[in-house]
């Protein structure tokens, strides 16, 4: 008796249906129990396999839409133009501009990255350094580490940004630019954006944003008590009566 044949276009058409598929769909689809008929069919095909749910799902290159980050996902599974998670956390950690944090990286695919990240490390494939308690991840390389090393520094001290997970402009023009807003402002617009940022930053917001915007930390907290207050003047800058007295105009004699 002859073996039976299996037509590897046949897993080609399921997966263009279905977009993603495990491998119980594949052998259904393929009318095998063996999942070795399978791989065989699936080489020439040169399937990808996701990075998430333990690489359980399989798509094909015609199908996946990749972002900018070489990313793609349907239904929650996730797929990496690098293959791997651990080869798309050193693409993406080598490629950013100013790093990443652990956290950023779990939230930008999706998935775990400690292990990747301690692996990455102790083979000296990414660098590390601790910045305000935490492990920035940089490359490897000593100009291109030291470069997003600052920008990341540089980052931490603007409000607003200090979590941001790429930058698409360099941190010093992003500055002058909120700066460059922050004068547009007037006194009372001035004194809520403070206030407003203030709260965003948190514990020590008021110094911080002071600092930045070089202003009286006692003004950025009552911008900010004005916010939590909802004492808001509209189409006034202060209060009636506000401002300094009005004086009598003296006439020569």
């Amino acid at each position: 008796m002859r073996p039976a044949t299996f037509d590897p276009s046949t897993l080609r058409t399921y997966l263009r249906q279905h977009r993603i598929a495990d491998l119980p769909s594949l052998k259904r689809a393929l009318g095998t129990s063996t999942d070795l008929t399978v791989f065989r069919k699936l080489k020439p095909l040169h399937p990808l396999t996701s990075y998430t749910h333990r690489g359980r799902f399989y798509t094909l290159a015609e199908i996946a839409r990749f972002d900018d980050l070489g990313l793609w996902s349907h239904e929650s599974v996730w797929f990496s133009r690098q293959g791997t998670l651990l080869a798309t956390v050193e693409d993406l950690v080598r490629r950013s501009p100013a790093g990443y944090y652990a956290r950023e990286l779990a939230g930008l695919l999706h998935a775990e990255v400690q292990e990747p990240l301690r692996h990455l490390a102790e083979k000296q494939r990414l660098s590390r350094a601790e910045i305000d308690g935490q492990f920035l991840y940089t490359s490897v390389e000593s100009g291109h580490r030291r470069q997003q090393t600052l920008a990341r520094r540089s980052v931490h001290a603007i409000p607003g940004i200090a979590h941001a997970q790429d930058l698409q402009i360099p941190p010093e023009e992003l500055k002058a630019a909120i700066l460059l807003f922050y004068a547009t402002l007037d006194e009372q617009q001035r004194r809520l954006y403070a206030g407003l940022e203030s709260l965003r930053a948190g514990h020590g917001g008021d110094r911080l944003i002071a600092g930045f915007l070089h202003m009286d930390p006692h003004t950025v907290s009552r911008g900010r008590q004005q916010l939590l207050d909802r004492d808001i003047l509209a189409g006034r800058t202060r209060r009636t009566g506000g401002g300094r007295p009005a004086q009598e105009k003296k006439r020569r004699k």
